[in-house]
């Protein structure tokens, strides 16, 4: 999870980084505000007053009041706050699988986590900019990161998305995340129920496994013959990049009828791999529109080595080996089951080289 800040500590990290280092450094440095003086007078427009007004920041406003710090953020400044979204206090409470009356309940770690997200300085976008690579100490006491990334400015792992809202006692930065101290992220992602991981798209080997066992079952012979020649790793490599030409079960009985051959007897043909490798070409993830745009192809190559593939697109339709296969040409009957490692064109001839 990305660990995020509200907008009043960025703006103070950027301004103590500013003051601190008047050289420019490649290497990382952490800047320490100076010590000021804040009075609690208040002023006429707060950052506070700011981020009640602006409508999308109540479980800031929330955690500010539970933690007692109100009337800090109403006072002279200058303040710099970096303040998290709804939908970003939202995102982490998720993340963490806690609830945000867990959090308004824990006024230490509450009060850990806001004064990490402010910078007793005032600092617009403009100098923020210059920050980048920077490390800027907290009213919380520890640092966060600035960078620039693509135009965009981002404190640790959260992105300003609005900056410079101004108040008479500081500048508030809008930032689509929380971010966490170090310590309070170690202690709550220790909590954090683990999150299982996304599910792998099946290879090659592995959908056609499927499909065999399937309801009504499909590539039942191709599955038999990709073990019979020993294949089925061949198509099961998940850092391949393949397309593969798949018969159905009924072209396999219709070229075991013309070809004059028992299923067992093709299982068992010295030619079984060569005729299963010209299904296969390593030639990249040729999906139905790449095929399309690409033909007439005079010569694709295979994992047959010595044999070759014509695609065409006629009526319509995209035909392999249009009359120069002994069984007539195939045709692509249903294409773009993709897989992890290539994709699927079903076809209703078996090819032979």
């Amino acid at each position: 999870m990305r660990n995020r800040i509200p907008l009043l500590a960025v703006a103070a990290v950027f301004a103590l980084v500013v003051a601190a280092c008047s050289s420019s450094s490649d290497e990382t440095t952490t800047t320490t505000a100076p010590s000021t003086t804040t009075t609690t007078e208040a002023a006429e427009t707060s950052v506070l007053d700011l981020a009640i007004e602006a409508g999308q920041f109540s479980t800031l406003i929330a955690a500010i009041d539970a933690a007692g710090l109100a009337d800090t953020l109403e006072g002279e400044g200058p303040f710099t706050v970096l303040a998290p979204t709804d939908a970003a206090f939202a995102e982490a409470f998720e993340a963490l699988g806690i609830e945000a009356s867990d959090l308004l309940a824990d006024t230490d770690t509450l009060t850990a986590i806001l004064t990490y997200h402010v910078i007793g300085q005032s600092a617009d976008s403009e100098l923020v900019a210059t920050l980048d690579g920077q490390s800027v100490e907290t009213l919380n006491g520890q640092s966060v990161d600035v960078s620039v990334v693509d135009g965009q400015i981002m404190v640790n792992e959260a992105t300003v998305v609005s900056a410079d809202l101004m108040a008479d006692n500081g500048i508030v930065h809008v930032i689509n995340g929380v971010l966490l101290p170090p310590d309070i992220a170690a202690t709550l992602g220790a909590a954090a129920p683990e999150q299982p991981a996304e599910p792998m798209e099946p290879t090659i080997a592995e959908t056609v496994v499927e499909l065999a066992s399937a309801n009504p079952a499909e590539f039942t012979i191709l599955l038999a013959a990709l073990e019979a020649a020993d294949l089925v790793d061949a198509l099961d490599n998940p850092n391949d990049e393949l397309t593969v030409f798949a018969p159905t079960d009924e072209a396999f009985g219709a070229a075991l009828e013309a070809l004059g051959l028992t299923a067992e007897e093709l299982l068992a043909s010295d030619n079984l791999a060569a005729i299963l490798t010209y299904h296969v070409t390593a030639e990249g993830v040729l999906d139905a529109a790449t095929v399309v745009a690409a033909a007439p192809v005079a010569a694709l190559s295979t994992l047959n080595p010595d044999a070759t593939l014509s695609v065409d697109v006629i009526d319509g339709s995209v035909v392999i080996n249009d009359g120069a296969d002994p069984l007539g040409g195939a045709t692509v009957v249903k294409a773009d089951v993709f897989a992890s490692n290539g994709v699927i064109h079903v076809i209703d001839t078996v090819l032979v080289p």
